[in-house]
């Protein structure tokens, strides 16, 4: 059969239909890509944020020292070991703000006891670390109270441990107790640094690595992750917490925890019910047990008719000033 050549306008046309076709694929990928997302403008305290906030390195003292004995500053793992707990407890700062404010409460009561026991300051802040000054505090090991005894090592201290009373959460009571091993790891090792981190470690475990190392300073010795580290955050923490300022927490005297203000119950019976107890002195339950947590129970029978001191609160002592 005979084909016909195309006319022009049919080649024209052709053409047209070609480019119009383009032409709609291209604005179908145009149009069907992604977004752009839409400029939002900062918030002013965004701005003022990013303008004030950064993060800075901390300077290294030249000179350091834990209960009267120098840190070898001098040393780069020593440095690098304190440098690294000055950070943690910098820039960990609602740890370390609970820290300042309860120090303000709890200071106050330690500090008397460690110069009357002849021991040095510094050793609060080994209580701070232990607990955080959280009375209540137990360990998964056990330990309990402000100064963490084991319930053993308590008994062989002095407190009392049973049921319904429990003296590792007697303040008073456990800081004497820790001051006695802190005295005893004294005189065996003639070092107070030492003696803190028996306090992690044990005597024994210190004495043994003291044995195997052949040197008896801490700051030379290879221990435990946590023992190599327990010294030099109470190093660290005694730094914040004596120029707070500085590492960037600043308060006001009504932003720290005030002492609560209490007087002294003698009791040398039994108590049937600490709630009525607790109404008769013009307190509550709550208040009793916060002022009294080595009170376990809900009463007290006291077969040994033993003293004890209970501490009640004055008037208005939980009242916000």
């Amino acid at each position: 059969m005979k084909k016909h050549p195309k006319s022009p306008l049919v080649n024209i046309l052709s053409f047209s239909t070609t480019i119009l076709a383009l032409a709609l694929v291209f604005i179908l990928f145009v149009h069907s890509s992604p977004p752009r997302p839409a400029e939002t403008e900062t918030l002013p305290e965004v701005d003022l944020f990013r303008q004030n906030y950064s993060i800075h390195a901390l300077p290294m003292p030249e000179q350091l020292s834990f209960a009267g004995e120098d840190v070898p500053m001098h040393l780069s793992y020593v440095r690098e070991s304190y440098d690294r707990e000055l950070l943690v407890n910098t820039y960990w700062q609602s740890s370390t703000l609970l820290l300042i404010k309860r120090a303000h409460r709890y200071f106050p009561i330690i500090e008397p006891i460690l110069e009357a026991e002849g021991l040095p300051s510094d050793f609060k802040y080994l209580a701070l670390i232990e607990s955080g000054f959280m009375e209540r505090i137990v360990s998964p090991a056990g330990a309990a109270g402000v100064w963490q005894f084991l319930a053993g090592a308590a008994r062989d201290y002095g407190l009392e441990v049973n049921n319904e009373v429990d003296e590792r959460y007697h303040v008073e009571k456990s800081t004497a107790a820790a001051c006695k091993y802190l005295k005893n790891a004294y005189e065996r090792f003639g070092s107070w640094t030492l003696a803190a981190a028996s306090y992690n470690a044990g005597v024994r475990g210190i004495t043994r690595q003291i044995e195997r190392q052949k040197t008896d300073n801490y700051y030379e010795l290879l221990l435990a992750e946590e023992t190599m580290r327990y010294v030099f955050r109470i190093l660290a923490i005694k730094e914040i917490l004596l120029r707070p300022q500085e590492f960037g927490f600043h308060l006001g005297n009504d932003d720290l925890y005030a002492p609560i203000a209490t007087y002294d119950v003698e009791v040398s019976g039994s108590i049937d019910d600490f709630a009525d107890f607790a109404k008769e002195h013009g307190a509550t339950y709550r208040e009793l047990k916060d002022l009294n947590p080595w009170l376990r129970e809900t009463s007290l029978v006291n077969k040994a008719k033993k003293t004890y001191i209970l501490k009640l609160p004055q008037p208005g002592a939980f009242s916000v000033q």
